[in-house]
């Protein structure tokens, strides 16, 4: 199997965890999970499956959950961001701060519009409206990442991930 399609199946099985993952241990408003995953694929798999992954989730989430956009906003930046940070820097800590700035930043600034014209109305919603919760999400879920990727790369195991992508 060439390494092509094996990433192609990890995307599948992250999107898969991340749908259900996301929808078990949701904060109202929140969705730690995603940015998990984020930081993941943007360490394990790179730019253009770890946005694949993010993006599949989020049209996943919106339609069979009835998520709101948001999902788009939060996700599909953050995987960005982390993907982009972890590829100048090389370290896991890059890709948090990615995940942070693509996510709780970006993703929650551009949430605003978005929601706007989602709902039709602009008076229950302020510019930094989903700011507080999408950094709030972000830490809890960069903090949960960083343990699940310091245990899925320590020495014993790094053997079984180099494999994988081979």
């Amino acid at each position: 199997m060439n390494k092509r399609v094996k990433k192609l199946a990890v995307v599948a099985v992250m999107i898969a965890l991340d749908v259900v993952l996301t929808s078990v241990f949701r904060i109202e408003g929140m969705a730690p999970m995603s940015s998990v995953m984020n930081i993941i694929a943007a360490v394990l798999l790179g730019p253009v499956y770890a946005f694949l992954m993010a993006l599949i989730t989020a049209i996943i989430r919106i339609f069979l959950l009835g998520v709101p956009p948001l999902a788009l906003t939060g996700a599909i930046f953050g995987a960005i961001g982390a993907s982009f940070a972890y590829r100048y820097g090389q370290r896991m800590y890059w890709a948090m701060i990615g995940e942070f700035i693509g996510t709780g930043i970006i993703g929650s600034l551009l949430s605003y519009p978005l929601m706007v014209w989602y709902t039709g109305s602009q008076q229950a919603l302020y510019w930094l409206v989903y700011t507080p919760r999408f950094i709030g999400a972000t830490l809890i879920g960069a903090g949960i990442a960083y343990f699940v990727l310091k245990n899925l790369l320590n020495q014993q195991k790094i053997g079984l991930i180099q494999q994988l992508f081979k």
